[in-house]
């Protein structure tokens, strides 16, 4: 499920109230483990998160998050990596 909306309510992207999910894309998902970026809306401010979610008995539990707040965060963010990503083999 790569750069889909909602498929059916039963995969339901977890999150709450008082967050309102406008998008999300999905970046990987298996072996009881999800990551998707979310754009939401809480409180008349939209957010680009970055979301970890693990799979428990009880459904899906957040184990990492991570807000970008503007563009100017993002700009500062990508060219970081930007430089470090030639490191990677």
């Amino acid at each position: 499920m790569t750069d889909e909306k909602i498929v059916n309510e039963e995969e339901k992207i977890p999150i709450g109230p008082p967050l309102k999910v406008l998008s999300y894309r999905t970046i990987s998902r298996g072996f009881g483990w999800w990551s998707a970026v979310v754009l939401v809306e809480s409180w008349g401010n939209r957010r680009l998160c970055m979301y970890l979610w693990q799979k428990s008995d009880s459904g899906w539990k957040r184990k990492q998050k991570y807000t970008i707040h503007s563009q100017e965060r993002w700009q500062l963010i990508s060219e970081a990596v930007e430089k470090l990503i030639g490191e990677l083999q």
